[in-house]
C-alpha cells in the first residue's frame, strides 16, 4: 500500500504532509513558496526542495489542491460544475510530472452560477469541505481573504457556494485607504466589533455608505482609535452574514478554518441569532486522502 504526499499549495504558502497507508500524518512541512513566489515555472524544483527526500523513498503517491491548479499555477485544472461530488473530483485529476515516473495529481476546482447570474469559483476549499465530515443539508463557512459559504447536499455533494471578499476588502481599506488613517492597531475591542456587526447586519444593502462610519465614528470621538479596526471588521462581517442569509435561511452553520477568524465569525453569528459549530482540524489533508483513495492512488 502506498503512502501519500498531500500538498496544499496556495497563493502565498506551500505545505506538504506525508501520510502512511492508514492516513496517519507522519510529517508536515511548509515553506513560503506559494504559486506567486515560484519563478520561471520552477514548480517541480520548489516541491522537491520541500519534500524531495520523501519522494526519493519511492513509496508515495502525490496529490495537491489549491492555487497550484489555477491559471497562474503549474497547470490549470478544470472547474467542475456544481453540484459536484467527491467522486467527480477524483475522476478528473490533472497530472503534472515532478520527476520521470513520478506525477503530482491536482484536484479540480469548482464553479457555480450565483443567484445574480454570475459565475463563482473556488480552488482548495472544496477539498477542505470534503474532509470536514459535514452533515447533509448543512452550510459551511470558510472565513478568510475570500470567505466562502458552501451549501452541502443530501449526499455530501457541494450544491453551490458564494464568495465574499471580506478579508481582502478589510486589508485594502485599512492599509491603502482613508479609513485606516485614524486607526491604531494591536488592541482588541469586542465592544466595537459587536457595534460594527450590528450596523452591518442592519444595513447590508447600503454597504459603501456604512463602511464610512469607520471614519466618522473616529472623527466624532464615538469610538477610540484602537477600536476602529474591530469596528470596521464587524461592519464587513455583518454585511457578509446578512447577504448570505438572504440566499437561504440559516439555522446552523459549520465554521471551518483559522481559529482566530472562526472565533470572530462565531461571535458575529451569535449576534445575528445564528447557531454555529466548528469543524475538526485537518480537513484539507483528510479531503486530499479521500480524493486520492477514490482515485485509486492509495488503498
Amino acid at each position: 500500500m502506498s503512502h501519500l504526499i498531500a500538498v496544499d499549495w496556495g497563493t502565498s504558502n506551500l505545505r506538504a504532509s506525508w501520510l502512511d497507508a492508514n492516513a496517519q500524518v507522519l510529517q508536515t512541512r511548509s515553506a513560503p513558496g506559494g504559486v506567486m513566489r515560484v519563478e520561471n515555472g520552477e514548480f517541480a524544483a520548489s516541491l522537491l526542495t520541500l519534500c524531495g527526500d520523501w519522494i526519493a523513498q519511492g513509496t508515495s503517491q502525490l496529490i495537491a489542491s489549491g492555487m497550484i491548479g489555477s491559471r497562474q499555477g503549474w497547470k490549470e485544472a478544470p472547474y467542475l460544475d456544481c453540484p459536484a461530488s467527491l467522486a467527480q473530483a477524483a475522476s478528473q485529476l490533472t497530472r503534472v510530472q515532478v520527476l520521470p515516473g513520478t506525477d503530482l495529481h491536482i484536484i479540480p476546482g469548482l464553479t457555480c452560477i450565483g443567484q445574480d447570474g454570475e459565475h463563482d469559483v473556488m480552488r482548495g476549499e472544496e477539498t477542505q469541505l470534503w474532509g470536514a465530515h459535514l452533515p447533509p443539508r448543512s452550510c459551511c463557512v470558510l472565513p478568510g481573504t475570500h470567505s466562502k459559504w458552501a451549501w452541502i447536499g443530501a449526499s455530501g455533494e457541494i450544491e453551490r457556494f458564494a464568495t465574499y471578499m471580506t478579508g481582502e476588502l478589510y486589508g485594502l481599506l485599512t492599509q491603502h485607504g482613508i479609513l485606516g488613517r485614524l486607526m491604531t492597531f494591536g488592541e482588541a475591542s469586542p465592544q466595537a466589533f459587536e457595534a460594527g456587526v450590528r450596523l452591518g447586519l442592519n444595513n447590508h444593502s447600503n454597504v459603501t455608505h456604512v463602511m464610512f462610519a469607520a471614519r466618522t465614528a473616529g472623527l466624532m470621538g464615538r469610538i477610540p482609535a484602537p477600536g476602529l479596526p474591530d469596528y470596521l471588521s464587524g461592519i464587513l462581517v455583518g454585511v457578509e452574514i446578512a447577504s448570505a442569509r438572504q440566499s437561504q435561511d440559516l439555522q446552523t452553520l459549520v465554521l471551518l478554518g483559522d481559529d482566530d477568524l472562526c472565533c470572530r465569525y462565531e461571535a458575529a453569528c451569535q449576534i445575528a441569532g445564528i447557531a454555529s459549530t466548528r469543524a475538526d482540524d485537518g480537513a484539507t489533508t483528510r479531503g486530499q486522502w479521500r480524493v486520492a483513495q477514490l482515485a485509486g492512488l492509495v488503498g
